[in-house]
């Protein structure tokens, strides 16, 4: 029984680990913003009409 609450207690350790650092990237983090270009081919556009 006593290697159960070791495993329980190593799981709650990791646990406690993981979300104290997903906390601290949310308080400390800033994120920067920035514009996003992205090219689109001047054929998806305006498609040329079907040759018969």
């Amino acid at each position: 029984m006593p290697t159960l609450f070791r495993f329980l207690f190593v799981l709650a350790v990791i646990a406690g680990i993981v979300y104290g650092s997903m906390v601290a990237l949310v308080t400390l983090v800033e994120p920067r913003e920035r514009d996003v270009t992205v090219r689109i081919p001047s054929e998806r556009l305006n498609p040329t009409p079907a040759q018969k």
